[in-house]
């Protein structure tokens, strides 16, 4: 995905659900912060999106331009409604969102998740495709170790997770 496409998701978002913000919690977050990632960061085809006054209609938005739909057919990119609760983040994480808002987002404010709450969610989901994200994130020197150990503290999970967690952002900034 190119940082214009998410913008016409997050204008498209905001029209079917009638809200001018729109949050972004996936991967696709990354195109707040970094404009111009690398493209091993832009593989997925989807962004995780749900309209910040009214959550409940991620829905809507997924029912009207998500996967399958003629939306995705014609453009090869979608969004994926989802819920408040899908990522875990480090607390206080909405303040730290950046905003995306041009001519292109029609007068809808995408709100992207900022790079190390976004990579402390890939490391607590922990699937396949969420190390190599964050593998991508420290080889491209886009987080620091120091950072993502303080947002980990920051994030209410059970101990075991938090030690399995920090035990992977260690061995990922040591290889």
């Amino acid at each position: 995905m190119k940082r214009s496409e998410l913008e016409h998701i997050i204008r498209a978002s905001g029209a079917i659900a009638d809200d001018d913000e729109i949050v972004i919690i996936g991967s696709q977050a990354i195109l707040g912060q970094f404009p111009d990632a690398p493209m091993q960061l832009l593989v997925s085809m989807e962004a995780d999106i749900y309209p910040k006054s009214d959550p409940g209609k991620a829905d809507l938005v997924d029912g009207a331009i998500g996967e399958g739909s003629s939306f995705h057919e014609l453009h090869g990119y979608y969004a994926q409604g989802v819920g408040e609760k899908t990522a875990t983040l480090p607390n206080d994480w909405q303040s730290r969102l950046i905003a995306v808002n041009n001519e292109n987002t029609n007068g809808v404010t995408g709100l992207c998740l900022e790079v190390h709450d976004l990579a402390i969610s890939k490391m607590i989901a922990m699937r396949p495709k969420d190390l190599e994200f964050v593998q991508e994130l420290v080889r491209h020197g886009m987080i620091e170790k120091k950072t993502m150990l303080h947002r980990l503290k920051q994030t209410d999970i059970e101990d075991s997770t938090r030690r399995t967690a920090k035990g992977r952002i260690t061995a990922l900034f040591e290889s």
